[in-house]
């Protein structure tokens, strides 16, 4: 190895290499490359740690796993795999979440540095935290395509991963999309690949089948895998979902039954996946639930040149909701299972009807999906609200989802190989205890005006004084309407969703009482009341304590005027900077008496009053701030990709978000806004 080659390294790195201990977090595109370069270094102590098994599509990448690995732990067959490079390494391996309660702060400290080669936002989050907790060096790497960027994260040193605001996420790891979809968003991209598996342009990284090779075979999934040869690549030829689509002439039964039944029951055998999931439940083809309208029969379906006709019979189904009608527009209706049953045979049809006739013309041709073409559309909702009502996700209208559909950034083997020599070359400064070299680096796409793919900082970034995580005393506002959320929203929506905790505690400054425990069952009792029942009013200071993260914050509570139906704004906000939403010293609340357009007297309260104070504020305040709208989730080697070189000015955007002209996804309940001291 690399320590055994005289000159190679300087005495004391090479020293230091030998008696470092390292912790790699993730086992996917980039883990690999990371630990193949650890062990290739002569880095004698490396742990390990990733819950996700292999799927086939792994296998183009992520070269430490072969064919006979599938459906095992990443974790442990990287580890197998790493000692046949450098038998002489220790390398212990953890097929777990690394969020896990088992991974405290204890864990953590025992190591020189943490490297980071995660796939999702909250799982990123907590290392980061857990690391500022232990003062234990951080190198955090993510890809995106043909970009991906390389940070250090030193305590008191450099910004934390949450020292500033990340894109709004648009990308999602392939294994959350095929197996473990756990917002709408993953239910819409999934349809998405499967539009074009069927009809569009194919692409082997979009599968939506969960580890199988034969589309056809979903009972057998993973044996059929295990059992096909490779090709001279070392990967599994599979064969094309739309050629098999083709071979029983996109037959709706057969699509669904393999789709929404047997790779779900392939699924729910992967026991890992579901011991601190909802398991998903199959769906029968002739027992749709949802109003009733039950498919028995494909062979009703006729179709002639000019028109089609599709007959159903009709069966009221035990146990089964009605369709959800609300006011508004057509396309703002939720559907029922069964009627998204029946769109999707009939948009089937419709889409392999006119792939067909575009063949005919050319053999190579295909479809491409078009949000403003009824049948593309039509299909990409029924087959999303589908897989939704499986992995009990919340069902979308058509509206949301035409509105929320997005792309997706395929992982490269060159970029994850290319970002993980950049992160042992930061390891290798941190071992020197030369971090002010430790810049981040941003890998690009293409050559800046400097001829660099590489593009490093200017020097080590600092910390964020108004960051709510690494500051010396963290704390944030939460501008709510303290009269309609309740405390249960509180923990959910706001503490664990948006400030990424995971069993926090919290209770009033000042008066002592304890409004949410992580002790089980302690406050359940409070879970259905308002803040303000509980005394959390405007004003009201928390402490708020997640020992499980080791990690302590104070929010200050500011009243803030619930959003009516109508309005696009998001349900709260939080604000690193406790000030942002004060009034203005020199200003003095008034009461005003105004006319009503009937004539009548109206009294504006000096809460109102307050209230607009405060909004011409956070106007003024906003000029030098960036926002984020947090849609979260999580992309195999996948990150978003920050470019600091670049200063955005989002006064505007805050400004229209204070004025309530800003629409947001139904994803993004808040906005966090942090100071940013660059600019």
């Amino acid at each position: 190895m690399a320590t055994s080659i005289n000159g190679l390294f300087r005495e004391e790195l090479r020293d230091a290499i030998l008696r470092s201990k390292v912790l790699v977090v993730g086992a996917g595109g980039i883990g690999c490359e990371i630990l193949k370069n650890l062990v290739m270094s002569g880095f004698a102590d490396i742990e390990i740690i990733d819950l996700d098994t292999i799927d086939v599509s792994n296998l183009n990448r992520q070269f430490l796993f072969q064919k006979k690995h599938v459906g095992k732990s990443k974790a442990s067959i990287a580890c197998e795999t790493a000692l046949t490079f450098n038998p002489d390494v220790k390398v212990i391996h953890y097929h777990d979440s690394i969020t896990s309660s088992e991974f405290g702060l204890t864990f953590f400290k025992r190591f020189t540095m943490v490297l980071n080669a995660l796939d999702n936002r909250a799982a990123r989050n907590h290392v980061n935290r857990m690391c500022l907790a232990a003062d234990v060096p951080l190198i955090e790497s993510g890809t995106a395509g043909y970009e991906g960027q390389v940070e250090l994260i030193k305590k008191g040193m450099s910004q934390c991963y949450e020292c500033t605001p990340k894109a709004a996420q648009k990308t999602y790891p392939g294994c959350t999309i095929r197996n473990t979809p756990s917002e709408p968003i993953h239910c819409i991209v999934w349809a998405k690949h499967l539009f074009n598996q069927l009809f569009g342009e194919e692409d082997p990284d979009q599968d939506v089948s969960p580890d199988t090779a034969d589309p056809e075979a979903a009972d057998t999934a993973g044996k059929e895998a295990l059992q096909g040869e490779s090709n001279d690549k070392g990967n599994i030829d599979r064969i094309s979902t739309r050629a098999w689509a083709q071979s029983c002439d996109y037959d709706p039964e057969k699509l669904f039954t393999k789709l929404f039944h047997d790779d779900i029951k392939y699924l729910l055998s992967m026991d890992n996946l579901w011991k601190k999931r909802r398991s998903p439940t199959p769906l029968k083809w002739r027992e749709l639930p949802d109003g009733g309208l039950l498919l028995l029969s494909y062979t009703n379906i006729f179709f002639s040149i000019f028109s089609m006709k599709i007959m159903y019979y009709f069966l009221e189904v035990a146990g089964c909701s009605k369709e959800i009608n609300q006011p508004g527009l057509k396309d703002q209706q939720r559907w029922s299972i069964s009627k998204c049953g029946s769109i999707f045979a009939e948009s089937m049809k419709t889409l392999s009807q006119t792939l067909k006739s575009s063949q005919e013309k050319s053999p190579g041709n295909h479809l491409v999906w078009d949000k403003d073409d009824q049948h593309a559309m039509d299909f990409i909702a029924a087959c999303a609200n589908i897989r939704a009502h499986i992995f009990g996700i919340p069902q979308k209208s058509r509206f949301d989802i035409k509105s929320m559909a997005g792309n997706i950034i395929p992982a490269i083997a060159t970029t994850n190989a290319i970002i993980a020599g950049m992160v042992v070359l930061h390891a290798f400064r941190v071992l020197e205890n030369n971090l002010r070299a430790c810049k981040s680096v941003y890998l690009r796409l293409k050559m800046n005006h400097r001829n660099q793919l590489l593009v490093p900082e200017k020097a080590v970034n600092p910390p964020n004084p108004q960051c709510y995580v690494c500051a010396p005393t963290p704390q944030a506002t939460l501008a709510v309407d303290t009269s309609s959320m309740t405390i249960k929203e509180l923990e959910e929506l706001v503490l664990k969703n948006r400030l990424n905790m995971i069993a926090p505690d919290v209770m009033i400054d000042g008066t002592g009482s304890v409004v949410i425990s992580s002790e089980e069952g302690e406050t359940e009792s409070n879970n259905d009341k308002k803040l303000e029942e509980l005394g959390i009013r405007n004003g009201t200071i928390l402490k708020v304590d997640d020992f499980q993260q080791n990690y302590s914050l104070t929010v200050y509570i500011v009243y803030r005027e619930k959003p009516d139906s109508k309005d696009d704004s998001p349900q709260f906000l939080i604000l690193a900077d406790k000030n942002a939403l004060q009034p203005k010293e020199n200003e003095e609340e008034k009461t005003e008496k105004s006319s009503s357009s009937n004539g009548q007297n109206v009294m504006e309260t000096s809460e109102v009053a307050k209230k607009r104070k405060n909004e011409t504020e956070t106007e003024v305040a906003a000029k030098k701030r960036k926002m984020e709208v947090d849609n979260c989730d999580d992309s195999d080697d996948i990150c978003i990709i920050s470019n600091d070189d670049v200063t955005h000015d989002n006064s505007t955007e805050l400004n229209k978000l204070t004025l309530r002209k800003r629409k947001l996804s139904d994803d993004g309940d808040c906005l966090i806004v942090c100071d940013d001291d660059n600019d």
